[in-house]
């Protein structure tokens, strides 16, 4: 929570919206930090996050032993990766570039982790039209690469990004970090994105 209620509230709704897509996101459940744990942290940088974090904060499942995925050697199944270029691109995630991919291989599987850095339109409320078909560049995002399987997976995975399943993605996000008058818009953002979409990607840029 240090890193702002906005941040959580990314990562709840993409993290849930991943999985109902058939992605692999960690395991994520609410955590109640007590102030006290902050105050006794001996690293300083930790210990301005917990100062920070007092009251509910989201906990992300560790995944022992994962690598961080470098595209080097070990290359994971085009669909797998296709599916997370095309959540990136509706939800304009920009941290998945080789400077900080945001991706781990556990089990010879890639895991998608990390979406506080989506869903940018509720840092500045652009009009929905202006979100709905701004460009997503593909030029340095870490599963470029994969780019040409995107079309079949936005094939398969745009008809699942429903109203209904957006109400319930958008459901989890905790009172404390959304008010309910807020949540359509989230919803209405996400539809209107996805009904954008072209040849498969939502908003692409060469």
């Amino acid at each position: 929570a240090g890193q702002g209620v906005k941040a959580l509230v990314a990562e709840v709704i993409v993290g849930e919206l991943g999985r109902r897509l058939g992605i692999r996101v960690p395991e994520q459940v609410l955590v109640d930090v007590d102030p006290s744990i902050g105050r006794r942290e001996p690293d300083p940088e930790v210990q301005e996050l917990l100062l920070a974090s007092p009251g509910t904060n989201l906990g992300v499942d560790f995944l022992p032993r994962s690598l961080g995925y470098d595209g080097l050697g070990w290359r994971p199944d085009p669909e797998v990766a296709a599916r997370i270029l095309w959540l990136d691109a509706l939800t304009v995630n920009v941290d998945r570039s080789w400077r900080n991919p945001n991706l781990l291989v556990w089990h010879k599987q890639l895991w998608a982790i990390d979406h506080g850095a989506t869903l940018l339109f509720q840092h500045t409320w652009p009009g929905v039209d202006a979100f709905a078909t701004r460009p997503y560049p593909l030029t340095e995002h870490a599963l470029a690469p994969f780019w040409r399987a995107v079309a079949v997976a936005g094939d398969e995975l745009a008809p699942l990004v429903t109203q209904g399943m957006l109400d319930e993605v958008v459901a989890l996000v905790p009172a404390e970090w959304l008010a309910d008058t807020d949540r359509p818009a989230y919803v209405d953002y996400l539809l209107a994105r996805r009904a954008a979409s072209a040849s498969g990607l939502p908003g692409v840029a060469a």
